[in-house]
């Protein structure tokens, strides 16, 4: 082998254990001082509006973006068949902005349809799901950075509020290659944590938006 590849072939294995070596030293950093989940997204309490039954929309006012308050009339369902029909109003259940508009004025839907949903966008947070093994690091009160994907380079910080006091079932029956499939698999279980935002750094952030949750130890 000429001494050339020799050299550049060496130079190549140090910078590779250089890469690992930087990445441990950030693996180690983060581990020791946060808990980290990149299993999170913003939400929020929802207000959904449903057809009270089976009929043709009418009159409907609920359009993206519009403002919702409880009791508020948003449009009406007129029962099938012919002569004098009944209507039936559509009422919020709650206060909020419509961030999804299902509905279409004549269309026909069924009791339950989910027609339109709305947020209180002065109260949304960010709903993160812990590994049940760190969920002994996570305490009310710590601060959390937050990076959401829309908005990567905006610093956003908020606070655990809230953490949920269970999780799913501990175990799965659909076992993995090369397992005895009489016996159920040990499974990763997520435990959800509520956090508040405290600073939204200017953006919009509404929610579904995925973020990663950096959550001090400390």
């Amino acid at each position: 082998m000429r001494r050339s590849i020799k050299i550049a072939l060496a130079v190549i294995a140090v910078v590779s254990l250089l890469e690992a070596a930087a990445f441990a030293g950030t693996y180690f950093l983060y581990t020791r001082h946060y808990v980290s989940t990149d299993n999170a997204q913003v939400d929020g309490d929802k207000v959904d509006i449903n057809a009270p039954m089976s009929g043709t929309l009418v009159s409907w006012t609920g359009s993206q973006g519009s403002t919702v308050t409880p009791n508020q009339i948003v449009g009406r369902i007129q029962a099938p068949g012919s002569g004098a029909r009944t209507q039936q109003i559509i009422k919020s259940p709650g206060r909020g902005t419509i961030a999804v508009d299902n509905a279409v004025d004549g269309q026909y839907v069924t009791a339950g349809t989910e027609l339109a949903t709305a947020y209180n966008f002065d109260d949304i947070y960010v709903t993160a799901r812990v590994k049940e093994a760190d969920i002994r690091d996570v305490q009310l009160g710590k601060q959390v950075d937050i990076s959401v994907d829309a908005f990567p380079n905006v610093p956003i910080t908020g606070v655990v509020e809230e953490i949920q006091a269970s999780s799913a079932g501990s175990f799965s029956f659909f076992p993995g290659p090369d397992t005895d499939p009489s016996n159920p698999q040990k499974v990763d279980q997520y435990i959800p944590v509520k956090i508040a935002f405290t600073n939204t750094g200017g953006v919009a952030v509404t929610p579904g938006m995925s973020v990663t949750v950096h959550i001090h130890k400390q």
